[in-house]
């Protein structure tokens, strides 16, 4: 059987921990600092090669809001839907923008160019409804401005360039 490139990962990885089980998290931390989040099938190498179970690496991914199942996508989007954001319109703001581009709160965008977070609060009650945009913040949104600034987005190359090539 031959060896792959993400068996030949894997076994990096591994070796850098010596192969410890009761090393899984920074195995998981190294794996997801190369791929950007953990894809079902590096986990079922990575349990096969610590011979654990694979609802053991789940447990663990899973477990950690550190960890990704799914890739993320190239700017983070976190809308405020605190009661003062909810109260101005964060729920409108969220169906718009879950309609527009095809997204589920928590999600990533189909073309990977967002990833859309609705979370408790950003601490920005007096702009409200305010949403967060790879860290910069835009306050007083409607449905329409919030898509308006998603619709700006730049779109980057992909890491690695033509053919996914590293």
């Amino acid at each position: 059987m031959e060896m792959t490139e993400e068996d030949s990962r894997i076994d990096e990885i591994v070796a850098r921990y010596e192969g410890e089980p009761g090393m899984l998290i920074p195995m998981l931390q190294d794996l997801q600092a190369e791929l950007g989040y953990l894809p079902a099938e590096q986990l079922r190498r990575l349990a096969k090669r610590l011979d654990v179970p694979l609802t053991r690496v789940y447990a663990v991914a899973t477990f950690y809001a550190s960890f990704r199942l799914a890739p993320k996508g190239q700017h983070e989007v976190t809308l405020c839907m605190g009661t003062v954001c909810h109260l101005k319109g964060a729920p409108a703001i969220s169906e718009a923008i879950c309609r527009e581009f095809q997204v589920e709160p928590g999600g990533t965008t189909p073309d990977r160019l967002f990833t859309f977070q609705p979370v408790n609060c950003v601490g920005a009650c007096a702009l409200a409804p305010v949403m967060v945009v790879d860290g910069k913040y835009h306050d007083h949104l409607t449905p329409e401005s919030a898509l308006e600034v998603l619709r700006a987005l730049p779109a980057e190359p992909e890491p690695g360039g033509e053919g996914g090539a590293k």
